[in-house]
């Protein structure tokens, strides 16, 4: 994605425009981290807890979930050095790209697609997220619509 690279230490959405992006920092994927979303979520489906039967699916390894890495992108947009300053977030539309799998490194890139003007001096802003692995592959991508406050 192109587009400005937001500054460190952004707030609020007044300079935000079309095109504007926050690149994160990258998280790696551990078993550990798979086992304790599976535990959270109760999602205990044998791809995501057994390489045996991932295998058995077809994949080479047990696979990281997409809600897990849907939720792991969104962190490292909250821990960017481009802080939003969001009231709430209004929804997901995301497409689970390609598998991610144990000791991955993802990281994530949002970028401004839509900007507009909501009550009270907020403004509703539509973001591109793409996340990737540390092969540079798409892993998720879709887009995250937030309300800012001004």
């Amino acid at each position: 994605m192109t587009g400005r690279l937001l500054p460190a230490g952004l707030h609020g959405h007044a300079s935000l425009k079309a095109g504007d992006r926050i690149d994160t920092v990258s998280t790696r994927v551990t078993a550990e981290t798979i086992d304790r979303f599976a535990d959270l979520s109760g999602d205990r489906f044998a791809l995501h807890m057994d390489d045996a039967a991932a295998h058995a699916l077809g994949f080479p390894a047990r696979v990281a979930h997409g809600l897990l890495v849907l939720s792991l992108i969104d962190g490292l947009k909250n821990q960017a050095l481009a802080r939003l300053d969001a009231v709430a977030s209004l929804g997901w539309d995301i497409r689970f790209s390609a598998p991610v799998f144990v000791d991955d490194e993802l990281r994530a890139t949002f970028a401004v697609e839509t900007l507009r003007p909501a009550r009270e001096g907020r403004r509703i802003v539509v973001f591109a997220v793409e996340a990737r692995n540390q092969r540079d592959e798409i892993v998720q991508q879709g887009r995250t619509t937030l309300m800012m406050r001004p």
